[in-house]
């Protein structure tokens, strides 16, 4: 009985530092300011990694994307190649709705990404099917995107299931 009684209090504090966010509000006025349709045009590079719980990097990779606008609508051609070998391509196509929101969907996304910018950060949340040593897990992407100039946009996710966080991937975006 003891045993469950120390389980339930671990489960009880992960789960409430896991429910603890920062509001992507707190970005209000911060420079410069992200507009996804002035960062995202034409040719980008990518470079990041995929640290598992413990922080342990676990994965490298490149990306290669293609950026094009048709009105209010983003089409974002990515061409992944991981450190193993592996090489993944994902089409994002986001749709400008204003004020710095945004919908977004891809091949392996349940549903829409939703997003908003806020100065100089972007929040993104959506549901995703992962790859992961042949097996297929759903997990939610907590994806908040940083311009720190007009060049360059640091990339950080928290990989998230069942209320907690299993990994991080950090990227850095870079105009060409």
């Amino acid at each position: 009985m003891r045993l469950l009684k120390v389980i339930g209090a671990i489960v009880l504090a992960v789960s409430m530092f896991g429910c603890g966010s920062v509001d992507i509000q707190e970005y209000r006025g911060s420079e410069p300011k992200l507009v996804l349709e002035e960062f995202f045009q034409g040719k980008l590079t990518a470079a990041g990694v995929v640290q598992d719980f413990s922080g342990k990097v676990v994965r490298k990779f490149n990306v290669t994307m293609d950026a094009t606008w048709q009105g209010n609508q983003l089409t974002l051609d990515e061409d992944f190649v991981y450190d193993d070998g592996e090489i993944q391509k994902r089409i994002w196509v986001i749709e400008s709705l204003g004020n710095g929101k945004y919908t977004g969907t891809a091949g392996d996304i349940l549903g829409q990404a939703e997003g908003e910018a806020v100065g100089s950060a972007l929040r993104w949340k959506y549901d995703m099917i992962l790859p992961v040593d042949g097996s297929e897990y759903q997990v939610t992407f907590d994806d908040w995107m940083f311009l720190v100039n007009d060049n360059t946009i640091i990339n950080r996710s928290d990989i998230i299931k069942f209320g907690i966080t299993v990994a991080q991937v950090t990227l850095v975006i870079e105009k060409n």
